[in-house]
């Protein structure tokens, strides 16, 4: 199995330290991490959309959980299986 967690945030600049010390804290854990934004006119939006790629359902949820912990995310997730 393999989670993909669609995660936003509104802020990015106020929330970047709280996410990154997640995303640390369960590194081993993440095959693929995908940082999406607008530049617009050669300024960051406040905005950001991430996406991890988690091949563990159980360590996904619990990095889910913790990144909803964090004031202004919003996290979508996609669950694959191969056979």
């Amino acid at each position: 199995m393999t989670i993909i967690l669609g995660v936003k945030t509104e802020n990015r600049f106020e929330s970047s330290e709280c996410i990154q010390r997640v995303l640390t804290d369960f590194g081993c854990f993440v095959k693929t991490r995908l940082g999406l934004h607008d530049i617009k006119q050669g300024t960051c939006p406040k905005y950001a959309l991430m996406l991890l790629e988690i091949p563990e359902k159980e360590k996904a949820i619990l990095i889910e959980k913790k990144l909803l912990d964090i004031s202004g995310i919003e996290i979508q997730r996609m669950e694959f299986t191969f056979n």
